[in-house]
């Protein structure tokens, strides 16, 4: 079994099935408060490993198992098709094997460990970065060339557009991308030890995207630019607001401004933790949808909605884990959310991440059961 096909076979076991309830036009309306109506509500992720055998021994039907047995309330999104990060050579290769877990590289480099039968997620050990040499190395495999751009944009967006579907564009993160280079604790510090690295890496980026986008537009809208970020933890975000204004402001900004221009209307960032301390600086930066609001990371969205108003659409913000203390847990929670955000709109409910272990089915059942009757979808 090839290296991704290990990854890969984890996040296929939590494969999980959706059922288009809001077309393309309808969404956007809705998420730039444009127009109202019922919340979106969805399932974020789905499962932690684990939880669906878990499900099996309570009585869980196949439906359930892939939650398609569950009503929610969502739009479909498809990319553009085109590429802005790393491309070319793969330097991925196995390293070790046993029964417990895999050590490996992944295409960048980047040795990673991951833990079979209990992780998706690989743990990094030792990164392909440490200094403007390494990343002049490297560099090659972000800059522009044709091959970024599939040949039949234009055949791809109709169906899509079609097919009622969000065009979506992806972008590295502007920390993201520095943390996968050069790792979480240089990344942390690298705004004040490399400040010329981070830079480096963010223009040569966002020159390149800049570039794909600016061939991709002339066949076909973006709607929504994406971002992962993943920047923050319980106690507070990676990078502060001077970081954020001078290294990922004028990337993001590169671009958006770009896009925004040619008719894309939502620029959605996900970064788990707490970004409450960076908000002001996102939203300056183009940010405008935000998911997905970890409520024990300090993310609360009732509070978040009051500050920011339309200025910020949302998704997310349940708490996972009330779905283990029982059906009145779930209510307060979900009577504490719901309101707020429907008197607005712009939002998506949905839980903070993945269903965690330990949820019994019944809780769950409930669960979309009472958010569809309060949102008025049930």
């Amino acid at each position: 079994m090839s290296i991704m096909q290990h990854v890969m076979a984890e996040h296929r076991k939590l494969a999980i099935q959706r059922t288009m309830s809001v077309r393309r036009d309808a969404y956007l309306d809705y998420m730039t408060f444009r127009a109202d109506g019922p919340l979106m509500f969805r399932e974020i992720f789905g499962p932690l490993v684990g939880l669906k055998e878990e499900w099996m021994a309570q009585g869980a039907t196949a439906s359930e198992l892939d939650l398609s047995a569950f009503r929610y309330r969502e739009a479909f999104t498809r990319g553009v098709g085109a590429a802005t990060g790393y491309v070319g050579e793969d330097r991925s290769e196995m390293i070790e094997e046993n029964d417990n877990h895999i050590v490996f590289r992944d295409a960048r480099g980047t040795k990673q460990k991951l833990i079979k039968g209990s992780s998706t997620l690989p743990l990094p050990m030792e990164h392909p970065v440490k200094n403007m040499d390494d990343w002049l190395r490297v560099k090659k495999h972000y800059e522009f060339n044709p091959g970024r751009m599939p040949g039949n944009i234009q055949e791809r967006a109709a169906k899509n557009i079609a097919d009622g579907c969000v065009i979506t564009a992806d972008i590295p993160g502007g920390f993201d991308e520095v943390r996968i280079l050069l790792g979480d604790e240089e990344a942390a510090v690298a705004g004040y030890t490399q400040p010329e690295l981070v830079h480096e890496i963010l223009s040569t980026i966002a020159d390149t995207a800049c570039r794909v986008f600016d061939a991709v537009t002339k066949d076909t809208v973006i709607d929504m630019l994406c971002v992962h970020e993943d920047m923050a933890g319980k106690s507070g975000p990676m990078w502060g607001p001077k970081q954020v204004d001078e290294f990922i402001k004028p990337y993001y900004r590169r671009i958006w401004d770009m896009l925004r221009d040619r008719g894309a209307r939502l620029f959605f960032i996900d970064s788990d933790g707490d970004c409450n301390p960076i908000l002001d600086n996102l939203i300056d930066a183009g940010i405008n949808l935000f998911s997905p609001c970890e409520p024990e990371a300090g993310m609360d969205v009732a509070s978040i909605r009051q500050k920011y108003g339309t200025r910020l659409a949302l998704e997310g913000g349940i708490n996972k884990y009330v779905l283990r203390e029982g059906k009145a847990a779930i209510d307060r929670e979900l009577e504490a959310k719901i309101p707020p955000l429907m008197k607005t709109g712009g939002a998506i409910i949905a839980l903070d991440h993945r269903i965690p272990n330990g949820t019994p089915l019944e809780n769950y059942r409930y669960y979309v059961r009472r958010a569809g009757e309060i949102i008025g979808i049930g």
